[in-house]
């Protein structure tokens, strides 16, 4: 009877730690939470424009890549029919 008694306990202490760390209220140190915006300040103006000139140059060197065209990916093990079945389908 104390063994079961212990276990049910020791099983809702542990379900209340899923539930305590899961609990996103209160700022203390001590409580995990999620934080969507940090504490940096935003990107400068010259910033923001260096990124813009990266991904300009990024997009621009993309459309410089050639078009691989139509590939057949089975072409090197599919045979080639042989000429006299080619006759027979005709």
């Amino acid at each position: 009877m104390l063994c079961k008694t212990i276990g049910a306990a020791f099983v809702l202490l542990l379900m209340t730690q899923v539930i305590f760390a899961q609990d996103n209220s209160g700022s203390a140190p001590f409580r995990p939470g999620l934080h969507l915006k940090d504490n940096q300040p935003s990107r400068t103006k010259e910033q923001k424009e260096y990124d813009n000139a990266i991904d300009s140059e990024y997009r621009s060197k993309l459309k410089e890549i050639p078009d691989p065209g139509k590939t057949d990916p089975w072409g090197n093990i599919r045979p080639t029919p042989p000429a006299t079945a080619k006759n027979k389908q005709q």
